[in-house]
């Protein structure tokens, strides 16, 4: 199973890169994951927002690779713990088809996104900044993951 995070943002400082490739590189061939980077919509103060947000969406749609199951990242989504996140990893992985996790720019995801999505989850009631959401992402599907295999990374 491939996981794809697909995310509006591009040029990351080298900290972010470094933090997540750290966790991704980790994780084996059966559970990879990989990013896809999204270029975000103009925005200033006289552009339209909602035409900001549609276009960065239209992308994102774009880039999910076919058969996946899409999940967005939304902060009306559902909040789980991380044995839970484990529990719904092994779910993914036994359906056998890749997954899509959303990550819309900093005014969200467009409602055409979030309806397409099959699931909705939701980090934190905490408003993340996104470049450490790719980092948070990472860190804890490894975490999930190292639960599924009986690995010490977690500890309870």
């Amino acid at each position: 199973m491939r996981i794809y995070l697909i995310a509006v943002g591009q040029k990351m400082p080298d900290w972010v890169k470094k933090g997540y490739e750290e966790y991704a590189k980790r994780l084996p061939h059966g559970c990879s994951l990989h990013l896809i980077e999204i270029a975000p919509g103009h925005r200033s103060k006289s552009s339209d927002l909602n035409r900001a947000i549609e276009d960065e969406s239209r992308k994102v749609l774009a880039a999910i690779p076919p058969n996946c199951r899409i999940v967005a990242l939304d902060e009306r989504g559902k909040q789980w713990t991380t044995l839970q996140l484990a529990t719904q990893l092994e779910e993914w992985m036994q359906d056998g088809a890749d997954i899509a996790l959303l990550v819309g720019g900093p005014d969200g995801l467009s409602l055409e996104c979030k309806q397409r999505a099959e699931q909705h989850w939701s980090l934190s009631n905490l408003t993340l900044p996104h470049p450490l959401v790719r980092i948070f992402l990472a860190e804890q599907i490894y975490r999930a993951w190292s639960v599924t295999q009986g690995h010490p990374y977690h500890r309870e």
